[in-house]
């Protein structure tokens, strides 16, 4: 049996056929982050990692390849360089996460937590929780009145404000 569900297009979007996802912020946003290594790179980071040898070897990948992905990462504004000095050796810069890397938070452990419920062949090997309670935590939609939103529950309208700037243009 098959199910078609979907979020509501609303007003000129709900005919697919008559638009194009022109500017779509999910195609810019993989742009930036669409790899593998992308991806675990800013894994590490929200774990602590901090120094580019640590990257490369935790994320498993070529020096070259750290040193791409820290490079875009950066460029793009997730990651920020700082400079940091060992007793008696040259100055060397550590990356951390910005505003902007960490607001990309929610996106990493949805996959993350859709990789546990769908790829992994037993339980989950890390386990989400609130530090100070040890409450599961979960990704989740929910509107801004905190009720948990279904996909056919989700209306995609287009913005006006989006809509004006465009016509402004």
């Amino acid at each position: 049996m098959m199910f078609v569900m979907a979020a509501v297009m609303e007003g000129p979007l709900a005919d697919l056929s008559a638009w194009k996802p022109t500017e779509c912020s999910i195609a810019k946003a993989m742009d930036i982050v669409g790899t593998r290594s992308a991806i675990l790179i800013l894994r590490e980071a929200y774990y602590g990692t901090t120094r580019f040898d640590g990257f490369a070897a935790r994320v498993g990948i070529t020096d070259a390849a750290a040193s791409g992905q820290l490079r875009r990462l950066t460029e793009a504004g997730l990651l920020a360089k700082r400079p940091y000095q060992e007793e008696g050796k040259r100055t060397r810069h550590e990356y951390v996460l910005t505003d902007m890397g960490r607001d990309l938070l929610p996106v990493v452990l949805a996959l993350m937590q859709w990789g546990d419920t769908y790829l992994q062949p037993g339980p989950a090997p890390l386990l989400l929780v609130e530090e100070s309670s040890g409450a599961p935590v979960r990704v989740q939609v929910r509107s801004e009145k905190g009720r948990e939103i279904d996909l056919e529950e989700l209306g995609v309208r287009l913005n006006p404000d989006y809509a004006r700037a465009r016509s402004a243009k």
